[in-house]
């Protein structure tokens, strides 16, 4: 017998032997995880691999950096910059399908959708997103969070994932470009807030529930709720729940790389490893290729540009007020950014509103006898929906 066939021989063997051992047949799901930079210590790092190994053995958890005391695999790298360099190589190589990291730079366009659990209901839910740019403009951003969010989750294995929109500011005009993109062909599923009055715009009682599967919000908003959802329980330096931050995701983008906290503990490390080999195995690269396919045809770009149009001719203008007269109808549904403006149309048109704050967010005030003018104003100016 040749050596080579010697060599296939003994391949054989041993994988026989590994799914006589684990219980997996076929090819385990290899990925990588980054081991400094933890503000707990590599140990730390490398005890959530090691969970995350022994929990799961259709996976093949690496370890990335410096000699360490572990009898998993390990790909070579003296520091951090080094580790994202041999991490980089070997997802462009195909020797990983995912890697787990901290502290990296994605490009403009490129944020990460973290996957946390809710403490109301002990119900997993999607944040999108929690670290990263989609956009800079903050409706285009959001816009992007949902397909982001809609992508992970499907790769997930949510085949509907339902998707509420957290009521932060441009959560309405992020609302209403969702709807149009949905009336256009792009399949969203809404959910529906647990509050009586429903909507698709969630507020904390809905976070706390887990009302959506994908709960969109700005990267900010997202990331500071990460922090909150992963380590009430700890006091704030320890994360001790969830799947962390996320894979970035962005049109175009070509590798599967997941975000920890340097805060995260070994249990967070754990379970975004195992988040990791999920969307890897789910082909979250592909499924993302698919939703923008979806979305650019729906007319994503147009509406992207009619955004940035209207934006750029909108000139303030300074109108003045018609005679004060008792308002007490609330007309709700008008994003906070664009409260002033709204008065002012209606204004213009010779009514007289006001501006407040609902229990749901931002209202015009306006008289009874007014109301139904003043909603035909505000929807054909494209204030409300």
């Amino acid at each position: 017998m040749s050596d080579t066939a010697k060599k296939i021989v003994a391949q054989v063997f041993n994988q026989i032997a590994d799914a006589l051992e684990t219980g997996v047949f076929g090819e385990r799901t290899r990925v990588g995880v980054t081991v400094l930079g933890s503000e707990h210590g590599v140990d730390e790092i490398v005890r959530g691999a090691e969970m995350a190994q022994a929990a799961n053995p259709d996976i093949e958890v690496v370890l990335i950096g410096p000699e360490v005391k572990s009898n998993l695999p390990r790909i070579h790298a003296d520091d951090e910059k080094a580790q994202h360099k041999a991490m980089e190589q070997a997802l462009e190589k195909g020797e990983l399908a995912a890697c787990v990291t901290m502290h990296y730079s994605f490009p403009i366009g490129v944020s990460t959708v973290g996957r946390v659990i809710t403490p109301g209901r002990g119900r997993e839910m999607f944040l999108a997103t929690t670290t990263g740019t989609s956009a800079t403009d903050r409706v285009e951003a959001m816009v992007k969070n949902a397909i982001y969010g809609i992508a992970t989750a499907k790769a997930k294995g949510i085949a509907n994932p339902t998707v509420g929109i957290l009521n932060v500011d441009a959560a309405r005009q992020v609302e209403r470009a969702l709807r149009e993109l949905s009336q256009n062909g792009y399949t969203i599923n809404f959910a529906e807030s647990v509050r009586a009055d429903g909507g698709s715009v969630m507020r904390g009682n809905d976070l706390l529930m887990g009302a959506p599967d994908v709960m969109v919000t700005d990267t900010l908003t997202g990331n500071v709720l990460m922090k909150v959802f992963s380590a009430y329980t700890s006091g704030g330096d320890y994360e001790t729940t969830g799947y962390g931050y996320g894979p970035g995701i962005g049109e175009g983008y070509d590798k599967i790389i997941l975000i920890l906290s340097r805060a995260s503990g070994a249990p967070v490390v754990a379970n975004a490893l195992k988040f990791a080999a999920e969307v890897a195995k789910g082909n979250l690269l592909q499924v993302v290729a698919q939703e923008f396919a979806a979305a650019n045809k729906a007319g994503l770009k147009e509406l992207f540009k009619k955004q940035a149009k209207a934006a750029a001719a909108a000139e303030p203008e300074e109108v003045t007020a018609p005679p004060a007269k008792v308002v007490t109808e609330e007309i709700p549904g008008i994003d906070i950014l664009q409260l002033e403006d709204a008065q002012q149309v209606v204004w213009k048109a010779g009514i007289y509103v006001a501006t407040g704050m609902g229990c749901t967010g931002p209202v015009i005030l306006t008289a009874p006898e007014d109301y139904d003018k003043v909603v035909e104003i505000l929807t054909k100016a494209g204030y409300i929906g």
